[in-house]
């Protein structure tokens, strides 16, 4: 009978340590929570972004759909502070760059060298890639997402098609002719904690047809 006693007493210290442990990891967030709390963060502590952190999140931006697999996604990252605030830090919202842990540029390669399309035996030749603005948005939104899901904040600004905002940092960056920014994410850590707006409308569904 003590034995017993004793057994019981064991497992039931055992089971309540491994509760008290399960309390104390973070749970995940399910991509629904990521989608629904995802929130535009224009204020950051300045704190570094690690190159791991990094490249998660651009694994995820990879990660998007793409019309024919042709994947016409480029990225240009900088996390150098002088150079962020040299060409991202003009103007009235300039703060969300500077103090940024690093800047990601969505650009898409507008052409690429391939095969007509139906035409296998056809030689390469420059070819339009003429979704690439609805691929690289979808990548521009994993990267917001994934940003979310591991904790830290990231916001789009736009880029294409407004030429005076595209043209200076494609300069800057050195980017070649058939690559264009689409749009300019500063991601870090978060120094503001705004509330994601509810955007639900139904009025704004129609079933069936119009």
């Amino acid at each position: 009978m003590k034995k017993f006693l004793v057994l019981s007493a064991v497992i039931a210290v055992a089971l309540l340590t491994a509760c008290k442990g399960q309390e104390n990891v973070a749970k995940e967030p399910s991509a629904l929570e990521v989608i629904m709390t995802r929130t535009s963060i224009r204020a950051f502590t300045g704190e570094p972004v690690a190159k791991e952190q990094l490249e998660t999140i651009l694994k995820a931006g990879m990660a998007a759909p793409t019309a024919i697999n042709m994947q016409p996604w480029r990225f240009v990252v900088v996390t150098d502070k002088a150079k962020i605030a040299d060409i991202f830090g003009q103007g009235p919202r300039s703060g969300m760059f500077t103090t940024a842990g690093a800047v990601i540029v969505v650009c898409g390669q507008t052409t690429s060298m391939r095969k007509p399309f139906g035409q296998p035996d056809a030689p390469e030749t420059e070819q339009p890639n003429i979704f690439w603005y609805e691929d690289c948005s979808a990548a521009a939104e994993n990267i917001l997402l994934a940003a979310h899901a591991i904790g830290l904040g990231a916001v789009w600004t736009a880029g294409y098609p407004a030429q005076e905002r595209i043209a200076p940092i494609a300069e800057a960056l050195g980017l070649p002719q058939n690559v264009v920014p689409l749009c300019i994410i500063p991601i870090g850590v978060p120094a503001e904690n705004p509330e994601p707006k509810d955007k639900w409308k139904p009025e704004n569904i129609h079933w069936e047809q119009w």
